[in-house]
């Protein structure tokens, strides 16, 4: 693969930097850095966008790269629509063990000890569904993905519009607070997935009482 190099050739030859180069293409620096590093490719937007600053064509850009470079986009397409659905699965699952140990501990009035396979199993599922998202959040970062619209064309194979006011406001937000927001959103998943298991077998209690 070249479409590195010459990236990189070309921005040099402008006498622009890597940041400079990502706020006109829409997209991070470190975007940028893992084109010229080979480590992904750009997408079909992206290489309009670049061909435009360039003052070239993209076919001079990609060359023979063009097969190499969709067929890894697609792959990382393909990964990231099954990572969602193991997500979503295994955290179903989870919930249903959460509603299952609520019923032995609330139904059945189980001891805390004989509750301990079904507490293992919740927390393995859990493990699963956040090893696919923690997967999935990678493959984002590295196609700079950032708003719900950007995933569904990445996933359809179509261009990526991140010059959007909810993409530009996305990328503004530092990374320390993104961390913040995914940790946030993670513990209201369990609470939410606890609140569902207690008050399921309650009902449950209610209900065969």
């Amino acid at each position: 693969m070249e479409i590195g190099s010459r990236i990189k050739e070309r921005r040099s030859a402008l006498g622009i930097s890597q940041d400079e180069l990502a706020s006109r293409v829409y997209v991070s620096r470190q975007t940028i850095s893992s084109w010229e590093n080979d480590k992904t490719y750009p997408d079909v937007q992206s290489l309009l966008l670049l061909s435009e600053i360039f003052g070239t064509s993209v076919d001079s850009l990609i060359k023979g790269d063009v097969d190499t470079m969709t067929k890894t986009i697609e792959k990382d397409a393909l990964t990231f629509k099954r990572l969602g659905f193991v997500m979503l699965v295994f955290l179903l699952l989870m919930i249903a063990a959460l509603v299952w140990l609520s019923a032995q501990l609330v139904v059945w009035d189980w001891p805390a000890e004989q509750t301990v396979p079904t507490v293992v199993l919740a927390v393995t599922l859990w493990g699963v569904a956040m090893f696919a998202a923690t997967w999935a959040e990678r493959i984002k970062k590295e196609h700079d993905l950032v708003t719900y619209h950007e995933i569904l064309a990445f996933q359809m194979g179509e261009p990526i519009d991140r010059d959007t006011e909810k993409g530009r406001r996305e990328r503004l937000i530092p990374r320390w607070m993104k961390v913040i927001r995914t940790i946030g959103l993670t513990l209201l998943a369990a609470a939410i997935g606890a609140f569902i298991g207690y008050n399921g077998a309650a009902l449950m209690n209610a209900l065969f009482r």
